[in-house]
């Protein structure tokens, strides 16, 4: 005959196995709605950033030439030539914006490179001192750092895959003839 205690411990055992069932199945469900919504952000920059428009604004300002901060002031600054700002603007606070999903986890470094992101390290070396010049005289150092961190952090996922990559020093003074 079962006596009552060994029923009521089956029971107990049961219902812990009920309650370890729906938390695993919970757990899962939460990581699959992460990865979903994790998914669905990669996709938000690359729709906005790497469409044609992005990929202008891009080229663009990777075409721009200057001696020294007062030259880029002069010809690309926000008092001389708006439309030039807002580009550049629009161009930094995205590769901002993307450095900080990456420094809190939300994004991959791997990810952003298979999506042809790979041109930020490229963008930050070309406009590196003036982004710090910027800082000293008016935004701080801290303006645009996860911008830096995602570059740098592209570079070393670059270089991983291929220990000789190096980003050309002509870039400052690319010249399409050479």
């Amino acid at each position: 005959m079962v006596d009552l205690a060994l029923l009521q411990s089956v029971s107990y055992i049961a219902g812990a196995l009920g309650v370890c069932v729906a938390a695993g199945y919970y757990i899962f469900n939460m990581r699959l709605t992460l990865e979903t919504r994790r998914l669905g952000l990669i996709d938000n920059i690359v729709n906005r950033f790497l469409d044609e428009e992005g990929n202008k604004r891009y080229f663009e300002l990777m075409n721009y030439e200057w001696t020294d901060y007062a030259d880029f002031d002069k010809r690309y600054g926000s008092s001389n030539n708006v439309e030039s700002a807002s580009k550049r603007f629009a161009v930094w606070t995205n590769f901002n914006e993307i450095g900080m999903m990456l420094r809190k986890g939300f994004v991959k470094v791997d990810d952003l490179y298979v999506l042809g992101m790979a041109g930020i390290p490229f963008h930050w070396e070309k406009y590196k001192s003036i982004i710090e010049e910027t800082r000293r005289r008016y935004n701080g150092k801290e303006y645009l750092k996860d911008m830096e961190y995602l570059a740098t952090e592209m570079l070393k996922y670059m270089q991983s895959r291929d220990p000789s990559f190096r980003i050309p020093e002509t870039l400052l003074n690319y010249d399409p003839n050479k």
